[in-house]
């Protein structure tokens, strides 16, 4: 009984009671024809009950996000597409995606019908402001009468996972200077930039290809002259993000914390493009190796990243040490606020002519100018940034387009 009145709709209960009133009514009253309309009123919800609860469906269900990781502001679209595989039309179809508040709710459909073997596709946007990991689904289906008086549901199980990254700030592109190291026949191999009068021949050898044969120069030296083998180069680095939460202040996607995230998040997936394979480190020593499928990971570890109870940089600086030791071209730090003795310690990750970059969020006196120095003393290329929107104009510095400047304000 308690199964059946839970199927009922507010209409359904309401003819129930209805019925159930004019059957006392008629013998309180003895009319006759009372009880009749009565028995009816209170039958039809019954019936309608009966007939949805013997309804046996085959639904199939499956559900696409396009894109499956998007950055926090934007939205992606959400398709479900539901197939009915037994041999029965369907009834009316009541469809709900169990979506999160933060993606901006429950997503709902009404369906006529579906006739047998036959699909319905639905689509809907969702959006989110919070970076994080969010369950999307699962679905469920309500059955539903022609008078509105009963709704079964019926739930499928798979759900989604959507992540949402953080804010992408689309960098200029190009390389950081002095991001190379590596070895082999030539350091200064640039046919495409200089010309082919630069390029550094040497005598032919036995086996090399005649292609590679530099006429010009085997005329001025008398002897078969060919182009040397290219660069071959060492494209590693490491991304740092300071997540210590006393490092940091405000709350949101305004404070300090949320914008080195961005920050970081958009360093890796330019560099990544440049074709500069990174590793990620945090302050408290959690890397993730360079792969195929670094950008994409580096992604799903920046969505739920959250700011960690350390005080010290030390756990994470010791991974920078043994990246500067390996002679890799590129350290990129994202950090909140600095101490002087922070910034010592910072400092001493730097080994030889290794290049490294300090990203650091700056606010009402949270970094002094004696931090910026000890730093750029040690060879740090140092940006000051308020925000990770200011971070566009600020790294054209980092390229040697143009003279570094003390500050970098947001516009």
């Amino acid at each position: 009984m308690a199964r059946t009145l839970s199927a009922l709709t507010t209409r359904g209960r309401s003819f129930i009671a209805a019925g159930i009133t004019a059957i006392v009514c008629s013998f309180l009253l003895g009319e006759r024809d009372l009880l009749r309309a009565g028995l009816l009123v209170l039958a039809l919800p019954l019936l309608c009950v009966l007939v949805v609860s013997r309804t046996r469906y085959r639904l199939t269900c499956s559900r696409r996000t396009s894109p499956a990781r998007f950055p926090a502001g934007r939205e992606a679209q959400v398709n479900v597409l539901l197939e009915n595989v037994s041999r029965l039309p369907t009834g009316i179809l009541l469809i709900e995606d169990q979506v999160p508040y933060t993606l901006g709710g429950r997503a709902r459909f009404v369906i006529d019908r579906i006739e047998p073997n036959g699909a319905r596709e639905m689509a809907y946007r969702v959006r989110a402001d919070v970076r994080g990991r969010y369950r999307v689904g699962p679905l469920t289906v309500r059955l539903a009468d022609p008078f509105g008086l009963v709704e079964l549901a019926r739930s499928f199980s798979a759900a989604d996972v959507v992540t949402v990254t953080p804010p992408i700030v689309p960098l200029p592109p190009g390389r950081p200077a002095g991001a190379w190291t590596g070895g082999g026949e030539s350091r200064s191999r640039m046919v495409a930039g200089a010309g082919e009068d630069d390029v550094a021949p040497r005598e032919y050898r036995h086996g090399d290809d005649l292609r590679r044969v530099h006429w010009r120069s085997t005329a001025r030296r008398g002897e078969l002259m060919v182009r040397r083998e290219e660069q071959q180069w060492q494209t590693s680095g490491t991304l740092f993000l300071d997540t210590r939460r006393t490092a940091h202040w405000g709350d949101g996607p305004g404070g300090s914390f949320e914008q080195a995230v961005s920050a970081a998040a958009s360093i890796g997936l330019q560099l990544g493009r440049e074709g500069l394979g990174l590793r990620y480190v945090t302050d408290d020593g959690v890397t993730l190796a360079p792969s195929a499928t670094f950008e994409g990971a580096l992604l799903d570890l920046l969505a739920v990243v959250r700011t960690s109870t350390g005080r010290s940089l030390r756990p994470g600086l010791a991974a920078l040490r043994e990246t500067a030791n390996k002679g890799d071209g590129l350290i990129v730090g994202v950090f909140g606020r600095l101490t002087p003795e922070d910034a010592r310690e910072v400092a001493g990750a730097r080994r030889g002519s290794a290049a490294c970059v300090a990203v650091i969020i700056v606010g009402d006196g949270s970094t002094s100018p004696a931090t910026v120095r000890i730093l750029r003393t040690a060879g740090w290329r140092v940006l000051t940034v308020s925000s990770a929107a200011a971070l566009r104009t600020a790294w054209l510095d980092v390229e040697g387009r143009r003279g570094e400047p003390e500050r970098a304000e947001a516009p």
